[in-house]
């Protein structure tokens, strides 16, 4: 009997120009040239397959879900409910009630934070987290410690951009109540050992909450083998449609958490004098949800698993390497976070121009690539520049992008070198 990733990665060879013709965007041209889209893991382009089944739903079945006996109404309560199961699946879940549809990992943190943490916490109490993290995995700690006297704790990154994981069991001890991690960051790439660190936090009696952003486009997802409490996910990093993303959470956890917003189909009874709030994972789903977006993230998952984590993912790898090498050929290039443990995520800086300025000259070769801090300010303020450049890769592009890039940066040392 194959493992679940096993099951989930197998999947007939899909030839890499089959693969970018179902992504209608690579089509296009930017300022006069093919576009080269390095920029996957601010979000990931979408096959036409997704673009479909999101427009049916406004097209053929639009109507609100769960509160209709009209054929329409059951047609897309079908279609949302179905969408949760492969979310489910996707992910090894243990149910589709563990599964709670929010607009994205972040409000998907911050429904944890509040809901679960928030009650929990008072002062003393500390929450761990790793200063590799997305803003999204700071912020909303942050604000919970400002409401309930805990302290953020944390684990710091070494100059690869790793985290290691002594330095995180260093951090632990009986205060400990959550630890939130990245599965994978968004600004280096580094793959975080979470199953060890969901092992060392269950230990010291921390719930674990894991950021799954970036990690589950390009690895075989399984809650029930990291161990963890809370996973959150973002469609829009998927292949799937914007505003759309998952909660995954142990079912005697959310059955115990209060519900994050009041309204419409979240509840069993209202009267003025006391609502009784709706089973799980529905408490948690107030109003009228991202129907579309709900079924176009199953559209994506569908479309992921044709083509195959596992082959996508050794192809993605073989990018990371090769745009490695050939990055650290360009003169005045420094690669910024070199863990042993990659995705497809590379983020480097040049002697001869500021980041932002890099990425308009490339742009004008109709390269995408993003600048900035990633929404990561303290992973930039740990290398000690402004900014960075990343190319992030899906998998859609090719060995030919890498060098169309390093070609755009030869151009650019040209200018301001």
């Amino acid at each position: 009997m194959p493992s679940r990733a096993e099951a989930i990665t197998a999947a007939p060879s899909v030839s890499l120009d089959r693969v970018r013709a179902a992504f209608p965007a690579l089509a296009q041209k930017v300022n006069g040239h093919p576009l080269v889209y390095l920029d996957s893991a601010a979000t990931a382009l979408k096959p036409q397959s997704v673009i479909d089944a999101a427009t049916a739903m406004y097209a053929v079945d639009c109507a609100n879900i769960h509160r209709a006996v009209h054929k329409l109404s059951q047609r897309a309560t079908a279609a949302f409910e179905n969408a949760r199961a492969k979310v489910a699946r996707f992910i090894g879940a243990g149910a589709a009630r563990e599964v709670v549809f929010v607009r994205g990992t972040t409000e998907a943190i911050n429904l944890v934070a509040q809901c679960y943490a928030r009650p929990r916490l008072g002062p003393g109490d500390e929450i761990l987290i790793t200063g590799l993290e997305h803003h999204s995995n700071i912020v909303p700690w942050q604000m919970v410690c400002e409401q309930t006297g805990a302290k953020l704790v944390v684990a710091p990154m070494d100059d690869r951009g790793d985290v290691p994981l002594a330095g995180i069991e260093a951090r632990l001890g009986k205060n400990t109540k959550v630890v939130a991690v990245a599965h994978v960051s968004n600004a280096l790439g580094t793959v975080l050992p979470v199953r060890a660190i969901a092992r060392l936090a269950h230990d010291a009696g921390a719930a674990v909450v894991v950021d799954g952003a970036q990690a589950a486009p390009h690895l075989a997802v399984d809650v029930a083998d990291l161990d963890c409490d809370f996973y959150a996910l973002s469609g829009h990093k998927l292949y799937g449609p914007s505003g759309i993303g998952a909660l995954y959470g142990r079912a005697a956890l959310l059955s115990e958490m209060p519900p994050y917003q009041g309204g419409g189909d979240m509840i069993l009874s209202v009267t003025f004098e006391r609502t009784l709030y709706n089973d799980i994972p529905h408490k948690f789903e107030a109003g009228t949800p991202h129907i579309a977006g709900a079924v176009g993230l199953g559209a994506a998952i569908d479309f992921v698993s044709e083509v195959g984590l596992a082959q996508a993912a050794a192809h993605e790898e073989s990018l990371l390497a090769y745009a490695h090498e050939r990055l650290g050929a360009i003169p005045g290039v420094r690669l910024i976070g070199t863990a042993p443990k990659k995705i497809g995520v590379v983020s480097f800086v040049m002697e001869s121009a500021h980041p932002h300025d890099v990425g308009t000259v490339i742009d004008a070769e109709g390269i995408a690539i993003r600048t900035g801090h990633h929404c990561a300010q303290p992973v930039i303020d740990h290398f000690g520049v402004p900014a960075t450049c990343r190319a992030s890769f899906g998998m859609y592009n090719t060995t030919a992008e890498v060098d169309a890039l390093c070609a755009a940066l030869g151009k650019v040392n040209a200018l301001f070198g």
